[in-house]
C-alpha cells in the first residue's frame, strides 16, 4: 500500500484520532531504512520540482498542521532540503495583523497561494480559524462553524484553477510533546522556542484534539484531502511526508514544453 492510500482521510470520513496510532512505521524498521528512502524521494522531489517549474501549468500547495512541537519546521527543513528555493516558498501564519483582521479571513491566504510552476508550503494556515479560534472562542460559534463549508469552497475553487492541495496533520501523542517541549528548556540553544503560551495551550489538548478531528472530518475531500502522519518519530514522519509529495507529483504525468524553435537548427557560435 502506498503510503498516499495509508494516510490519507477519505471524504465523508469521521476521524477519531484516537484511532491513529502516532508511533506507526508501515513496518519500516528503523532510521537506516527510512533514510535511504527519504535520500531517493529528495533526490527524485527535486527532478519533479523542476519538471513542475518547466511546465508552468500547475501550482502545489502543501498545508502542515500540528500541535505545538509536532514538528512542521522539522519536516519542511528535512524533507525540501534538495529543492531549488526560488521555486519555494514557505508562509507561516500567526497571529492576523490589524490589516489582515480587517478582511474576511481568507483574504490572507489566498494572497500567499504559490503561482504556477512554484510550491507554496504553509506552517500553520486557514485552519487556525477552526482550530485556536474555535477553542479560545475568539468568535462565536455561529461564526466559526460556517468556516468549514468556506474552507472546502475556497480550497475547490483553488482545485479548480490549478492548484494541487496537500494537508499534512502531523499527530504526535501527548506524552512526546511533553518530551519535546522539555528538550527546548534543557538545551540552551533552543531556550530561544520556549514559549510559555505553549504550555497553556497543552493544558487545552482535550479541545484541541477534537477540534482537529471535526477539521479533518469536515475537510478532507478529493480536491484538498488531509494525511493524518504518524509523526512521534521524525524519521518516520519525514520519510511519510517526503513519499506522499513525490507519489502526488509524479501521477499529474508532467511533461517538458516543446521548444519554441527547431533547437536542430540552432548553433552555438
Amino acid at each position: 500500500m502506498s503510503m498516499r492510500d495509508r494516510f490519507i482521510v477519505p471524504p465523508d470520513t469521521a476521524v477519531t484520532l484516537g484511532d491513529h496510532d502516532t508511533r506507526f512505521t508501515a513496518g519500516i524498521k528503523g532510521k537506516k531504512e527510512a533514510r535511504k528512502r527519504l535520500d531517493k524521494n529528495i533526490e527524485r522531489l527535486a527532478e519533479l520540482q523542476y519538471l513542475l517549474w518547466a511546465e508552468n501549468r500547475r501550482a502545489l500547495l502543501i498545508v502542515l498542521q500540528a500541535m505545538d512541537a509536532g514538528g512542521k519546521d522539522g519536516t519542511i527543513r528535512h524533507v525540501m532540503s534538495g529543492v531549488n528555493p526560488q521555486g519555494v516558498k514557505v508562509t507561516g501564519f500567526k497571529v492576523p495583523t490589524e490589516e489582515e483582521a480587517d478582511h474576511d479571513f481568507l483574504w490572507r491566504i489566498h494572497k500567499a497561494v504559490p503561482r504556477k510552476g512554484e510550491i507554496g508550503i504553509f506552517n500553520r494556515s486557514h485552519y487556525e480559524e477552526v482550530l485556536v479560534v474555535r477553542v479560545h472562542e475568539l468568535v462565536p460559534r455561529a461564526v466559526w462553524s460556517q468556516r468549514y463549508g468556506q474552507i472546502n469552497a475556497f480550497e475547490a475553487h483553488l482545485a479548480a484553477n490549478d492548484v494541487v492541495i496537500l494537508k499534512f496533520f502531523l499527530h504526535i501523542s501527548k506524552d512526546e510533546q511533553r518530551e519535546r517541549l522539555q528538550a527546548r528548556i534543557d538545551d540552551p540553544t533552543k531556550h530561544w522556542k520556549v514559549n510559555p503560551d505553549d504550555l497553556a495551550e497543552r493544558q487545552l489538548w482535550d479541545d484541541y484534539m477534537a477540534a482537529f478531528e471535526d477539521a479533518l472530518s469536515r475537510c478532507s475531500t478529493a480536491a484538498a484531502p488531509w494525511f493524518i502522519i504518524p509523526a512521534d518519530r521524525k524519521w518516520f514522519r519525514n520519510l511519510a511526508v517526503s513519499e506522499i509529495i513525490v507519489e502526488t507529483l509524479e501521477a499529474l504525468d508532467m511533461h517538458f514544453p516543446p521548444p519554441t524553435g527547431d533547437v536542430a537548427k540552432l548553433v552555438v557560435e
